[in-house]
C-alpha cells in the first residue's frame, strides 16, 4: 500500500509554477521532493493539510511549511485553494487525480497567491503570482509532471494480450466493459475493426465466432482486455482515465452489473450465454452508466453525463444486431422449426 505524502494545498500549485520555469525548485526542497515522488509513483496518495483551527484543527500541520508572506496570508491562500478544489482540510487524493483537479479548477494564481493591488503589507502575496509561470505550467499539461505510458510497451501489450485471447483460454473482462464493447460495436455500425487502445472489438468478435468461449468476470483493469490502454497503470491493475479517478466510477459500474446479473467476480459463463443474460437484465446502459455528479466530483465522467437523458444508442443497436444474428443462426440450424 502506498504511503500518503502530506502537503500544504499551496504546494500543489507550486508544482505547476516550477514547470512554468520561473520558480525552479531548489535541490532538496519540498517542491522538488514532491515532484520526484509523483514522477516515481503518479498515483501516490496526497493529503492536503493546512492551519484552519475550528472543527478541522485536528489536521493542522503547524508552521513548518509556512512561506514568508505571513500567517494570515498562508491561511487564506490554502483555504482559497481548497474552496476552488471543493475539498476539506485533510482530504486525501491520488496525486494524478489531485493534479488534474487543480488544472481544471484553478486556471490562474491571480486572486489566490496574489491580489494585484495590496491592501496592506501583510497582503502583498507571492511576488511570482502575476509572473505567468503557473499558467505556463498548466499549458505544459499533465505529462510535465506525470510521464505517459511508453507507446512501444503498449504496442507489445496489445500483441501479447490479443494472442492470449485467441489461445482458447477464458476471456477475462471487467463486467461493465462488456457493455462498453457492445456500445462500441453498435456505434461502429456493427463492424469488427480492432482499435489500439483496448481489446473490446476482439472480445465481441471471438464470442460471435466461438459462442462457447468461457467469459470470466474480472476485477480491476484486467490485462486481457485493458493491456494496451494508455490510461491503465499495470502495477496497480488500475484505470486512471477521467482525470485520474475513472477507476472509482468503473468499479461501481462493475458491481452494479454483477448485482443485476446475479454474479460475482471470477464467475465464468459461456460467452453467448453471458451476453444473453446481460441483454436480458440490462436492455439499456442507463441504469449502470448514468451519473448526475458535478464536474469536479470523482464520480463524474463523460459517459455518465451522456447517459443522463437516455442510454447509449450504440449499445441498443449492438444488442439488437447480435440478438438477430443469433436468431438467424438458430433458424439456419433448424430450418423446420
Amino acid at each position: 500500500m502506498l504511503q500518503a505524502i502530506e502537503v500544504r494545498p499551496y504546494q500543489a500549485l507550486c508544482l505547476f509554477c516550477a514547470v512554468g520555469g520561473e520558480t525552479a525548485a531548489e535541490s532538496g526542497s519540498a517542491s522538488e521532493r514532491l515532484r520526484a515522488a509523483i514522477r516515481a509513483q503518479p498515483d501516490i496518495p496526497i493529503t492536503l493539510r493546512c492551519n484552519v483551527m475550528d472543527v478541522y484543527s485536528y489536521q493542522d500541520p503547524g508552521m513548518a511549511d509556512e512561506t514568508p508572506e505571513g500567517a494570515d496570508f498562508n491561511r487564506k491562500r490554502d483555504l482559497d485553494i481548497l474552496y476552488a478544489l471543493d475539498l476539506a482540510p485533510g482530504s486525501t487524493l491520488p496525486a494524478r487525480t489531485l493534479l488534474y483537479r487543480v488544472m481544471r479548477a484553478i486556471p490562474t494564481t491571480r486572486g489566490i497567491c496574489g491580489y494585484g493591488a495590496a491592501t496592506a503589507a501583510a497582503w502583498q502575496g507571492c511576488s511570482r503570482a502575476a509572473a505567468g509561470s503557473y499558467e505556463r505550467g498548466l499549458a505544459a499539461g499533465i505529462q510535465a509532471l506525470v510521464p505517459p505510458r511508453c507507446a512501444e510497451e503498449m504496442r507489445q501489450e496489445k500483441l501479447a494480450s490479443v494472442a492470449a485471447m485467441h489461445s482458447g483460454v477464458a476471456l477475462r473482462i471487467r463486467p461493465h466493459v462488456a457493455m462498453c464493447a457492445i456500445c462500441h460495436f453498435g456505434g461502429a455500425g456493427c463492424e469488427a475493426v480492432p482499435i489500439a487502445a483496448d481489446n473490446i472489438v476482439e472480445f465481441v468478435q471471438i464470442i460471435r465466432e466461438h459462442p462457447d468461449t468461457p467469459v470470466t468476470m474480472a476485477q480491476g483493469a484486467d490485462w486481457m482486455i485493458c493491456a494496451p490502454c494508455g490510461q491503465r497503470v499495470p502495477a496497480l491493475n488500475a484505470c486512471v482515465n477521467v482525470y485520474g479517478s475513472g477507476g472509482l466510477s468503473n468499479e461501481k459500474r462493475d458491481l452494479d452489473v454483477l448485482q443485476r446479473l446475479g454474479l460475482g467476480y471470477e464467475a465464468t459463463l459461456p460467452g453467448r450465454e453471458f451476453l444473453r443474460l446481460l441483454f436480458e437484465r440490462l436492455p439499456t446502459t442507463q441504469p449502470i452508466c448514468r451519473r448526475d455528479s458535478p464536474a469536479l466530483s470523482v464520480w463524474w465522467d463523460g459517459c455518465g453525463d451522456a447517459n443522463r437523458a437516455a442510454g447509449n444508442a450504440g449499445y441498443t443497436k449492438g444488442r439488437e444486431f447480435l440478438q438477430q444474428e443469433w436468431a438467424d443462426q438458430a433458424g439456419q440450424a433448424d430450418p423446420g422449426s
